[in-house]
């Protein structure tokens, strides 16, 4: 059997043709026969159907294709990535500038788009069996889970302020059931969906939607949990990986020698090294500058006081500047550079790995992109498939080692009770104060003679 493979290398098309040896029926698992041992055409999928999906080509805009026409296909496509690069840093900085509520909007459009990139494949695919309700049903569980973890995020964040309004109070409360409720109502609806020649396909397209919804949904919304305690922690880990993309790409360009992977047969091990270290130096650059304001390291909140979010706080000992020790000298230094080191170390190393994750899906659909969204980039997956992994190793590392008990969300979990629950919460916690002798009994004053 001949497969042809189709590679690009530099904006050029390499064509290797592998010859493999011809196997029976019987020992191919993704061959299936009838009674009468005839192969079931139903049963099978269509890899190069994904082949038709829109591949980015590198086409700009006429003025642009122009100006660059003369050139290389190599330093076109450089400098064409390199200018769409500036553009996406620039609306980043634009969209930080509006504040922590327009950057959760970025993230659920990207999010959406992401999700609708992957979907697509899918439905590409096996699109010749024409299955019933399968865009619809993905569509309908990316809503039903965004609901859910929304939902979850704000209420944790801000409870007391969505139990305001009267007719908010139910949805708060019950929240978690009408999330199931809602996600049940999808199951029986996919249950009912199901036909007898398709039932492969359609049960391998409910295991691709909600491995989508897992990669993808799950992990956008720890970012948004991240971005609620400090701009920082958002800010800094996304900026690192960035930086990780840009400075491995100029390593490998001007460098690279040593293939690194067979997956990303681009990436060499100088583009690796010298991304991993250009790395490590930036963000201690970075978390060093946005340190200095409590705009970036404050954990977002309601205040009652201003009636608005607040983004002004006692800073935690994480941004607090302390003196180590040393056995030669003194330093002064925020613990938060540590943790950055951290953060970078996994940026630099682990990030890719998302990336060579991406490489490998795309090589098993035989596509080179997932989309053709961003010129000199592809879709947004393939800019943002390192980004989720390192999102959801932040919070995990916030979670574990910096987290401590926040008294103004203890506070909104106590407003919310009953009122008669609040006096006992009260009552039990005088009592527990002052049997510590953290707070002692005012003595009792005789009575007035």
């Amino acid at each position: 059997m001949s497969e042809v493979r189709q590679r690009q290398t530099d904006g050029t098309s390499e064509i290797q043709n592998q010859n493999e040896p011809t196997k029976e029926t019987g020992d191919n698992p993704e061959s299936t026969k009838d009674e009468e041992g005839i192969t079931d055409p139903d049963n099978m999928i269509d890899l190069n159907a994904a082949s038709s999906l829109p591949q980015d080509t590198g086409k700009t805009t006429d003025v642009l294709d122009s100006a660059l026409k003369d050139l290389t296909p190599r330093w076109r496509n450089w400098i064409i990535r390199g200018i769409f690069s500036w553009v996406m840093i620039l609306g980043f900085g634009f969209i930080i500038y509006m504040g922590p509520l327009a950057l959760v909007l970025l993230i659920l459009m990207l999010q959406i788009k992401c999700f609708h990139e992957i979907i697509t494949i899918g439905y590409q695919v096996y699109k010749s069996h024409d299955l019933p309700w399968f865009r619809t049903l993905s569509w309908y569980f990316l809503v039903t889970s965004n609901y859910f973890f929304f939902g979850e995020s704000m209420i944790d964040y801000f409870g007391v302020l969505l139990s305001r309004p009267h007719f908010m109070q139910p949805f708060v409360t019950y929240h978690r059931f009408i999330s199931f409720s809602l996600y049940v109502a999808g199951f029986v609806g996919f249950v009912f969906s199901l036909v007898k020649k398709h039932y492969l396909q359609q049960f391998t397209l409910f295991g691709w939607t909600h491995v989508t919804l897992l990669i993808v949904v799950t992990q956008s919304h720890l970012i948004m949990q991240n971005i609620f305690e400090g701009l920082i922690w958002f800010l800094v880990p996304v900026s690192m990986i960035i930086c990780n993309d840009i400075w491995a790409y100029i390593f490998g360009f001007f460098f690279g020698k040593t293939p690194l992977i067979k997956l990303s047969p681009k990436k060499t091990w100088e583009g690796f090294l010298g991304g991993a270290f250009a790395t490590v130096i930036f963000g201690i650059v970075l978390s060093n500058i946005l340190m200095r304001w409590d705009f970036f390291v404050c954990p977002i909140e309601y205040s009652d006081e201003l009636g608005t979010l607040s983004m002004e706080c006692i800073r935690s000992h994480a941004f607090t500047s302390q003196e180590y020790n040393l056995k030669f000298m003194k330093v002064q230094m925020y613990p938060f550079t540590l943790h950055t080191i951290a953060l970078s170390t996994f940026a630099s190393i682990i990030g890719p790995f998302g990336g060579f994750f991406a490489s490998g899906f795309k090589r098993a659909f035989k596509i080179k992109d997932f989309g053709d969204t961003i010129p000199g980039h592809g879709g947004l997956m393939d800019r943002f498939d390192c980004q989720f992994l390192m999102g959801a190793y932040v919070h995990v590392y916030f979670y574990s080692f910096i987290r401590v008990a926040n008294p103004t969300k203890l506070l909104q979990n106590v407003l919310a009770m009953k009122a008669e629950d609040q006096l006992a919460f009260y009552n039990l916690l005088k009592q527990t104060l002052t049997s510590q002798g953290i707070v002692q009994e005012p003595p009792v004053e005789p009575p007035m003679q």
